[in-house]
């Protein structure tokens, strides 16, 4: 009779674990590719899933936007602006949208308007966090506390036709 109260416990335990995994499994399958921004002001670029890969590369840059292009358990391989590929931790990453300036320097404005006035002059690299993406190819933003509206044209981190709106 021990043998099946043992046997008992450990078949309840291992409903109750698998329960609480259920929902983090869940959200593990988000659509691939997608943006996502870097959430550590260190993070190892790994040449494959696991620890024991050698690093790539190290990022110092939180809030840099890269793309998720596959996952594998807790690991994600990313792409970054300039087309370099490895492995991170999940953890490491988070779901806030980042934008980094590209090419020359560009005109944060007031409003989505080309016309609008000038909020501030975001050099070449800098890295903001979008708010939203409307249809008509601006995008809401926000850096070092300034506010403003870029053209999605003038930095990497979202895909042409994407909309959305974080919270």
């Amino acid at each position: 009779m021990a043998w099946k109260r043992a046997a008992t416990r450990s078949l309840m335990a291992l409903a109750a674990a698998l329960l609480w995994l259920a929902p983090a499994a869940a959200q593990d399958h988000l659509p691939l590719p997608r943006f996502a921004s870097l959430d550590s002001s260190e993070v190892n670029l790994r040449a494959g899933p696991g620890r024991d890969y050698p690093i790539l590369w190290v990022y110092q840059r939180r809030g840099l936007p890269v793309e998720i292009i596959q996952e594998f358990d807790t690991w994600r391989r990313i792409r970054d602006r300039d087309g370099t590929v490895g492995w991170v931790q999940q953890n490491l990453l988070s779901g806030k949208r980042g934008a980094l300036v590209i090419d020359e320097a560009r005109t944060l404005r007031t409003d989505p308007t080309g016309g609008a006035k000038a909020v501030a002059i975001l050099q070449p690299g800098v890295v903001a966090e979008i708010a939203e993406c409307g249809s008509d190819n601006w995008c809401r933003v926000e850096v070092k506390g300034h506010k403003g509206w870029l053209r999605r044209d003038d930095f990497w981190g979202t895909y042409p036709d994407e909309v959305f709106e974080t919270d």
